[in-house]
């Protein structure tokens, strides 16, 4: 399939959108729009901050928002409230278009607690399971550890990796509902992903906003341990 065809943008929370809120500056989320050019379809990736401009940008480029996919539970991903601040997030893409919200099963009570959004409105899915967008199928993984349900995204040999894999690091793990042993497993499973997807991690914490795997895993310090022993002597919890 034409790589023409594909349509991805990597957007950065206080400068490509949510220009001004102090949160989004701080925070240094990106938000990701994956399209299909011919069918005019769209989905975004975790629009916490000002949802209303992501839909306005992927219809300023001629698609229209057909889902969500939503990488975990915190505010700064899918909007709630944080540092003294209410995210409106998802609830705030719901009021401006109807699309089902993607997220891991694990995460349903999770996501419904922090938007308010009823359970009955989020699509639950298993590691593994496909969700299209026109002619593109992007494989849902899970990886538990910074939350139970933290699933990344692959598709056209790229991975957005949320919190779970940065450029640089990996996300916390002693956040409700984090678990250390389980973020080792996870990061060995996206380190032996075949061949190189690029890597889009879920802040711009590093030099770099994204990188092929090969160099992430020849760079980051959270690939270096192989073994759980290794884990726990690298990172005591």
């Amino acid at each position: 399939m034409s790589s023409e065809r594909l349509y991805f943008r990597q957007l950065l929370s206080g400068r490509d959108y949510a220009v001004g809120d102090p949160i989004a500056t701080q925070m240094r989320n990106f938000a990701y729009l994956i399209g299909d050019q011919e069918t005019g379809e769209c989905l975004v990736v975790d629009p916490a901050y000002a949802a209303g401009d992501l839909v306005d940008i992927a219809e300023g480029d001629g698609l229209r928002l057909t889902g969500v996919l939503a990488t975990h539970h915190h505010p700064d991903h899918v909007g709630g409230t944080m540092l003294g601040f209410t995210l409106r997030g998802v609830r705030e893409l719901l009021e401006k278009t109807s699309v089902p919200v993607h997220i891991n099963a694990q995460e349903l009570s999770w996501v419904a607690n922090v938007t308010g959004i009823a359970p009955s409105e989020l699509t639950g899915h298993e590691h593994g399971d496909k969700v299209s967008v026109g002619a593109f199928d992007i494989e849902l993984l899970h990886t538990p550890g910074h939350t139970p349900g933290s699933q990344c995204f692959l598709f056209d040999n790229r991975l957005i990796a949320g919190d779970t894999l940065f450029v640089d690091g990996c996300g916390r793990t002693d956040f409700p509902g984090g678990d250390s042993d389980e973020m080792f497993r996870s990061l060995r499973y996206l380190a032996d992903l075949p061949g190189d997807p690029v890597v889009y991690p879920g802040h711009w914490y590093s030099q770099d906003p994204h990188a092929p795997l090969s160099t992430v895993r020849d760079n980051n310090y959270v690939l270096r341990p192989k073994t759980l022993d290794e884990w726990h002597m690298f990172m005591p919890s």
